[in-house]
């Protein structure tokens, strides 16, 4: 492959990476917008079951969505001297991961989380769980 090919192919790549940053915000920015409150487990469940063709795309957003606010607010509290609770100390933590890090956590701690728990919770038990400070 030339190196224009592998240039294309790069400038693609990185497109459909902000087009996802794009909607995921897009989304978050739209339960803020009504006013949503949390989701809880047993929503989202039945938000991935409601559309077999996108429904794993929509519980992806929703959860890199709440993966990326969590990320943000962690900043702030360092920021502001405050202690994190979340430390990537050069860790890759990428958007693809998120379901995978919600999906062990409910595992790893299977009893633990009923139904109507909002999906945040776990999300921020699983983050901290992997990327102690």
């Amino acid at each position: 492959m030339n190196s224009d090919a592998m240039f294309v192919q790069v400038a693609r790549r990185r497109a459909g990476s902000r087009q996802l940053r794009t909607a995921v915000l897009g989304f978050a920015l739209g339960l803020v917008a009504i006013g949503a409150s949390a989701i809880s487990i047993r929503e989202l469940r039945g938000l991935e079951a409601s559309d077999k063709d996108h429904g794993d795309l929509y519980v992806q957003y929703y959860l890199v969505g709440a993966m990326e606010g969590m990320l943000e607010a962690n900043a702030q509290v360092a920021r502001t001297g405050g202690k994190p609770t979340i430390c990537l100390n050069g860790r890759k933590l990428e958007p693809r991961m998120a379901k995978s890090l919600y999906d062990g956590e409910l595992r790893r701690n299977a009893g633990l989380y009923e139904a109507d728990m909002p999906v945040q919770l776990v999300m921020l038990n699983a983050m901290v769980a992997a990327y102690a400070c």
